[in-house]
């Protein structure tokens, strides 16, 4: 008797091969699954539409190029920079100060000005740092630190990455208002970087408070400053600027090239301001510059101080 119940309910629980209430519809399990691999859309009850994908065919694309070719050049990129850097030190040595050091400062830049850039440089540092540790951090760190201490650091570089981010946002604007009028193009830039901003040869091209190199930074800096601020914002803002999926995914590329360039840029610039330039990095540690120094690279700006025209730069002895 119970066999007959078993094979009764068997009969009542299928009707011509279907579940009862045709959950799948007309739908095979393989068919169902295949759509779901292929991102097929289903629905759902909650107000997020975009829930009803599960698997998403232009997320594994967007995760491959993220883990494989940017990852690669990246760090290409970084590693290449340092070793020019390198090279370059070791062919070319250090740049000293023409005619030595006469004992004379000139004063360079303000109290104001420096703590602004030193701000902005403790800013992006860290955010730089906090950054490479999200894109590299599971390769390099995660066996080095153990998982507690990776997933403890990781937290702290995210929060650090999301709030000094607004910090780093408002120094670029003051940056932008501070020092734009010293680096809009003059004709001694020409001259300047037609001699290679004296780099390769002997003496040192004209220039006025920032130099045609110096200016080039600036506006790679607001430019790519600009678009880690935009693309940063729609991150920590998902979807309130950018509706789409896609959108995000670009996003997220865009802010982390961008960042990676800037990364090389601002190794180039940390080498040329410590051990490729004697003198340099008095200027914004101090605020003042040897006057030979000032006379050697900056020749016009220097002249303009000594007649009194323009500029907060004033012979200090």
């Amino acid at each position: 008797m119970t066999a007959g119940l078993l094979l009764m309910a068997a009969a009542a629980a299928q009707t011509d091969g279907e579940v009862p209430g045709h959950t799948l519809g007309q739908t095979s399990d393989a068919d169902f699954w295949r759509a779901v691999r292929a991102g097929d859309p289903g629905t759902v009850s909650i107000p997020d539409a975009q829930a009803g994908v599960i698997i998403r065919r232009d997320g594994q694309a967007w995760q491959l190029l993220r883990n494989g070719p940017l990852r690669t050049y990246g760090s290409w990129m970084l590693l290449g920079t340092v070793a020019v850097l390198a090279l370059f030190l070791a062919l070319r040595g250090r740049i000293p100060i023409a005619g030595g050091r006469c004992g004379r400062t000139v004063r360079r830049f303000s109290l104001f000005e420096r703590l602004v850039h030193w701000l902005t440089a403790a800013t992006f540092i860290l955010l730089g740092l906090s950054g490479l540790n999200i894109l590299y951090g599971r390769q390099v760190l995660l066996d080095l630190l153990g998982p507690e201490a990776f997933a403890a650091l990781t937290l702290a570089g995210k929060l650090t990455h999301v709030y000094l981010g607004f910090v780093f946002i408002a120094c670029l604007v003051v940056i932008l208002l501070m020092w734009l009028r010293h680096n809009a193009p003059t004709a001694a830039d020409i001259v300047w970087l037609a001699r290679g901003g004296g780099l390769l040869g002997k003496g040192h091209p004209p220039a006025h408070k920032f130099n045609a190199g110096q200016k080039i930074v600036f506006w790679l800096v607001i430019i790519g400053g600009g678009v880690i601020s935009y693309s940063g914002l729609n991150l920590v803002f998902p979807f309130a600027y950018e509706p789409t999926v896609q959108g995000m995914q670009s996003l997220q590329l865009l802010h982390a090239v961008a960042a990676l360039v800037m990364l090389a840029l601002i190794i180039a610039h940390i080498y040329i301001g410590t051990l490729g330039m004697e003198g340099a990095f008095e200027a914004m540690w101090r605020g003042t510059v040897d006057e030979n120094w000032a006379r050697s690279h900056h020749s016009l700006w220097t002249a303009a101080q000594e007649e009194g025209i323009g500029g907060k730069a004033t012979p200090s002895e």
